[in-house]
């Protein structure tokens, strides 16, 4: 052993971050392992490594009796006493038994354990780094794909998007850059295990704070999210400051901020709203681009009641009931929608002056009409020919009554 392998460890200290207290600790503990097993050794031996040469001596700790039966493990008070006169009976005295030829051993296994510790070390670093990162999420590059997993180059390790955290008809081709979310950090023998995902509403929740200064400032606060991966998202926002329009800071100019996120999402439609303490109106928005004429909440057993226009109610429904579950899971209420027509059917009274129905206190429309977003919203045709149909329905209806007159 000489100071090479000193140098080495210094080395390493510097370009792997690993502490070369904790090597040379190892090599030791290696060596008086490699001692017991190439000489026969059956002292309590102890193995020091010189810090700043490389030099490493074998010692064997004896106590210090008054008569000796093991020469291996006991030593007399007069021959302690040649080594330090300071030594009394039961102390623990070190010999230097350092065999003739143990400098090769010394070497071989001081490389093997530096080998091994460095792998070790290194994947206790990623394992830290990648802890701190759980829950967040990392920019990685599609490697393969393994069965039906895909295999996501995240830099130092490789993290496992499994089929329940890929999206419906997203493709996921070699070389693609995406952003995932940090799911679960394993550790293994083998080194930690990344598992990601595609599908999850916090990856929604970081990218907004990714694109979004006031999200990540604090200013602006999301609520609630719902998600159907791949299809369609609805978000709650709410302002901490009384001049900071909250929907407007999510969409940007000209959406441009949102269709980020939007594009990063391979189209998938965004619906942002504006929270409001009131269940009523943020049940309201919730149910948007549909409007609402009216809201009913029973807060004890969390259900509420929205009647909509008639032209409006496949749209607050939406496509195989996707507008309204979603606005259900955003409120946590869940949300019986009936038309107008519907709810006269059901004998609910109204108050023709002012379009009420008993016991509401004031009608209104979703506070974000104008801002919220949706993107290629192909679902919307059927609802816009509903629209026209209604409309012209309406003109012979009241072309009709003229007629009359």
């Amino acid at each position: 052993m000489n100071s090479e392998i000193v140098n080495a460890i210094e080395q390493l200290e510097k370009e792997k971050g690993i502490d070369k207290d904790y090597l040379f600790d190892a090599i030791e503990t290696s060596l008086v392992t490699a001692c017991k097993k190439n000489f026969g050794s059956t002292q309590n031996a102890k193995v020091i490594m010189d810090r700043e040469t490389g030099d490493v001596r074998v010692f064997a700790e004896k106590y210090v009796v008054d008569e000796v039966f093991d020469d291996g493990t006991e030593i007399s008070l007069e021959d302690a006493r040649l080594v330090n006169i300071d030594y009394e009976l039961d102390d623990v005295v070190d010999v230097e038994v350092t065999p003739r030829n143990f400098g090769r051993i010394a070497a071989q296994t001081a490389k093997q354990v530096v080998v091994q510790k460095i792998r070790e070390a290194e994947r206790e670093i990623v394992y830290t780094n990648f802890s701190r990162k759980e829950k967040d999420i990392m920019i990685g590059i599609i490697q393969r794909r393994e069965r039906k997993n895909v295999m996501i180059d995240l830099g130092s390790v490789e993290g496992t998007l499994t089929p329940n955290e890929q999206v419906p008809n997203e493709e996921y081709s070699f070389n693609k850059r995406l952003n995932v979310y940090i799911l679960e950090v394993r550790k293994t023998t083998k080194g930690p295990q990344i598992f990601v995902s595609r599908t999850h509403p916090e990856l929604i929740k970081r990218l907004f704070e990714r694109e979004v200064p006031e999200i990540h400032d604090g200013i602006v606060e999301i609520k609630s999210i719902s998600r159907e991966a791949g299809s369609r998202t609805k978000i709650a926002v709410y302002s901490n400051e009384y001049d900071v329009d909250a929907v407007g800071a999510c969409v940007g100019q000209n959406g441009n901020r949102v269709n980020v996120i939007v594009n990063e999402l391979q189209g998938e439609k965004i619906d942002i709203v504006l929270w409001n303490e009131d269940p009523r109106r943020f049940i309201a928005a919730s149910l948007s681009p549909s409007k609402v004429i009216h809201v009913s909440v029973d807060e004890e057993n969390k259900s509420a009641r929205v009647i909509v226009p008639d032209y409006q109610l496949s749209l607050a429904i939406g496509k195989e009931g996707q507008n309204a579950r979603l606005a259900a899971k955003l409120t946590g209420y869940r949300i019986d929608i009936k038309s107008e027509s519907q709810a006269m059917s059901l004998g609910i009274q109204w108050d023709e002056e002012a379009g009420l129905e008993e016991g509401l206190e004031e009608v209104f429309e979703p506070e974000n009409t104008k801002n919220e977003v949706e993107v290629n919203d192909e679902d919307n045709d059927q609802n816009f020919d509903d629209d026209i149909d209604s409309l012209v329905m309406d003109i012979l209806m009241t072309s009709a009554e003229d007629k009359k007159e």
